[in-house]
């Protein structure tokens, strides 16, 4: 059977609705308008793709995203920075919704994902030794638990709350406020919310 479209498109569109939340139809909108464009429009979207996995690491301290000329993610180093207030997130894009806040001062640790058994995400895949070596070595005072409100947030929130406690280190957890919304990813919530749920973070 002959093809309708060019192969170079059907491939184009085959690809872009490899993307999270993109299907057929969005994954044909994006390609036909990439054809329509000037190609100067897609050359330079291909190069910044192409760029990524070459300029983007994780630090090896937080696991945040940095530029990979650094050694450390500049909001570890930054002076004005609380280290011993230390956010705990899933992804690195949850730092970003939390700083838009304005109101956190401290430092983050991401964890590159939340324990859910199902997909085969255990804490042995969790950057979870790394935390609670950080909390000895950067002598925390509070750890505020900052996953995502849904079942798989909530068992990691309960994993970290155990492990710490039987640690034996002795330092404050907290949790964000029910200001977000069940089932919310940290990432889509707003500003309000967010600074809601930071200055009515609980002891857990």
């Amino acid at each position: 059977m002959a093809h309708i479209l060019p192969s170079a498109l059907e491939s184009a569109i085959e690809e872009l609705g490899r993307l999270p939340g993109v299907g057929i139809r969005t994954a044909e909108r994006y390609a036909y308008f990439l054809l329509r464009t000037e190609k100067r429009t897609s050359d330079k979207l291909a190069n910044v793709i192409s760029e990524l996995h070459d300029k983007v690491k994780n630090c090896p301290i937080t696991f945040a995203l940095i530029d990979s000329d650094q050694d450390v993610s500049p909001l570890y180093t930054d002076p004005d920075r609380d280290k011993k207030l230390v956010a705990v997130v899933e992804e690195p894009l949850d730092i970003v919704a939390l700083e838009r806040t304005g109101q956190f001062k401290g430092t983050y640790h991401v964890l590159g994902g939340a324990i859910s058994p199902i997909d085969g995400v255990g804490p042995d895949q969790l950057h979870i030794p790394e935390l609670i070596k950080r909390l000895t070595e950067d002598k925390v005072s509070e750890l505020i638990i900052a996953t995502n409100a849904s079942v798989e947030g909530e068992s990691t929130a309960l994993f970290l709350q155990r492990l710490v406690n039987d640690s034996g280190i002795k330092v404050k957890m907290t949790r964000l406020a029910r200001g977000l919304p069940a089932g919310v990813d940290l990432e889509y919530a707003d500003q309000i919310t967010l600074t809601h749920a930071l200055a009515g973070r609980r002891l857990i």
